[in-house]
């Protein structure tokens, strides 16, 4: 066969200690824990044929079924970049086709979902072709490195769950080079998550999660955000592993708010939240104080609020979204999602 294919649906995740900040190659300054979704994701396929000139070329690019030039030729840089990790790109030329289940660009980590599928298929592409990596553990490894490359949260949505990106004394196996999943350590009170996601605008973010990366650098506040993280990280590691709902949810909220304040502070200052987005936090907070329901909001950068909630809630939790959020909604759009099984490779059969 000239022509073979590869494919992953792999989701996105919120982060609920953020991840802001991060040094050369792709490095985090801080540790970061995220939840794996189910319903948000980017499905991919990778076409791959043995190339004439021994050039390995990025032929096309296609989202949703349009040719994308502007995404393509970030695709075509990231190629590039981990030619050293899969060297035998150079004997191959690539057609890629891929689609979201979500608004790209709108604060729900599009990046993440769409990297680290790209990182899977190209780590099947390396399997078929060599019958390498060749156990599982190896396999997911090489792929959340090979995402943090393109996209740094991108290194946690290769595992299901709950996952740590960062290097952290808690956990031994943790690097700053790729993700590694929690599940063993999970409480049962928190095993069973549901985010109600808050379409409040669809519109492309003004100022990219990369440009806000890079005004950390000057950020006055950034060194203490730091420092921060990491006793965030810590706290919330002990709150996965106890159950406690209430601290989970203080902490959850503390580190949304703590990202826009780093956003608004910045040297060129910006906002991304909308009237919505702050409708909908004062709305949860009075909703959770009249009910003792421990549902968190939090934001990725941009303006949509997930809420974070245990499944026993959920529906409760819809009747609150449909009856009092809504509205605040980008044409009453929102996404009923969960904590998910990571990602699952496909076929053009499976679609």
């Amino acid at each position: 066969m000239t022509d073979r294919a590869v494919g992953w649906k792999s989701p996105s995740n919120i982060a609920l200690v953020k991840y802001w900040g991060k040094r050369k190659g792709q490095i985090p300054e801080n540790s970061s824990v995220s939840i794996t979704l189910k319903e948000s994701f980017t499905g991919t396929f990778l076409h791959f044929s043995p190339s004439g000139n021994r050039k390995g070329e990025l032929k096309s690019f296609s989202f949703g079924g349009k040719e994308e030039a502007s995404f393509s030729s970030r695709i075509g840089s990231y190629l590039e970049s981990v030619r050293t990790l899969y060297p035998f790109l150079v004997d191959y030329d690539l057609r890629i086709e891929s689609s979201n289940s979500f608004p790209h660009s709108s604060g729900i980590a599009s990046s993440a979902s769409a990297m680290s599928a790209l990182a899977l298929c190209l780590t099947s592409m390396e399997r078929v072709l060599f019958d390498s990596p060749s156990d599982d553990e190896s396999f997911f490894r090489k792929a959340s490195y090979a995402a943090r490359i393109g996209s740094g949260s991108a290194a946690r949505s290769v595992y299901p769950g709950y996952v740590l990106w960062g290097k952290v004394p808690e956990v031994p196996q943790s690097e700053n080079e790729f993700a590694v999943p929690l599940g063993y350590m999970v409480h049962d009170e928190l095993k069973d998550i549901h985010d109600a996601i808050l379409i409040v605008d669809e519109s492309p973010k003004p100022v990219s999660s990369s440009r806000g990366h890079a005004l950390m650098e000057s950020n006055p506040w950034a060194r203490v955000r730091y420092e921060q993280a990491a006793r965030n990280t810590s706290r919330l590691l002990e709150v996965i592993s106890s159950g406690d709902l209430e601290e989970f949810v203080k902490l959850t909220e503390a580190e949304a708010l703590t990202l826009h304040s780093l956003m608004m502070s910045s040297e060129d200052g910006y906002l991304l939240m909308k009237p919505g987005t702050l409708e909908i936090i004062e709305k949860v907070r009075t909703w959770r104080k009249r009910t003792n329901i421990p549902a968190a909001f939090t934001m990725d950068a941009g303006p949509n609020v997930h809420l974070i909630y245990p499944g026993r809630y959920r529906e409760k939790v819809i009747n609150f979204v449909e009856e009092e959020l809504l509205q605040h909604c980008s044409k009453g759009r929102w996404i009923d999602d969960s904590s998910g099984p990571g990602p699952v490779q496909i076929n053009k059969v499976d679609g």
